[in-house]
């Protein structure tokens, strides 16, 4: 358990990645935590960027850009067995990498793979879209493959809570 219990950090060797530059990488960031309920749970946060690029359809615009998926697994310290974790703080931290760009923005896509809809347990899984210019934006409804639910809608919180370091 962390020292503070109210806010989770990045140790400086994890740093989060950083959205907002242009050429932030398109390889998998990894970030590896305990979690803060003392309970032997670890948080495995996967941060992976793709660009999109979608056609417009009848009522929608194309669209073009980035989509910042965040995956965090919550496992078992010693086995690495799925372990439920409460959706608060992997929420956090989903939130904590997004405000490099927007804090205001992003979805919880939930317990599933982002890529197929199908459930995974002991996952959950968030998502942000930028447009070329690395703004936040609406979700383009062309690359919609499961619900998104907003974020700000999910719990109402509009802080952030991590502190990290540069």
């Amino acid at each position: 358990m962390s020292a503070d219990p109210g806010s989770i950090r990045a140790d400086d060797h994890q740093a989060l990645p950083n959205l907002a530059v242009q050429d932030a990488s398109a390889d998998p960031h990894i970030i590896t935590a305990a979690a803060r309920t003392g309970t032997d749970i670890e948080l495995r946060i996967h941060t992976s960027i793709a660009p999109f690029d979608v056609a417009a359809e009848e009522w929608f615009p194309a669209a073009a850009g980035f989509a910042v998926t965040v995956i965090v697994h919550t496992v078992d310290a010693q086995t690495g067995a799925p372990r439920y974790l409460p959706p608060a703080e992997p929420a956090e931290w989903a939130r904590a990498i997004f405000s490099a760009v927007d804090s205001a923005h992003g979805y919880f896509l939930g317990a599933v793979d982002p890529g197929t809809g199908v459930h995974r347990r002991g996952q959950l899984a968030y998502r942000l879209y930028l447009d070329t210019d690395r703004q936040a934006i609406p979700v383009p409804r062309q690359v919609v493959t499961c619900p998104h639910y907003q974020l700000s809608a999910v719990d109402g919180r509009a802080e952030i809570t991590i502190p990290t370091t540069a």
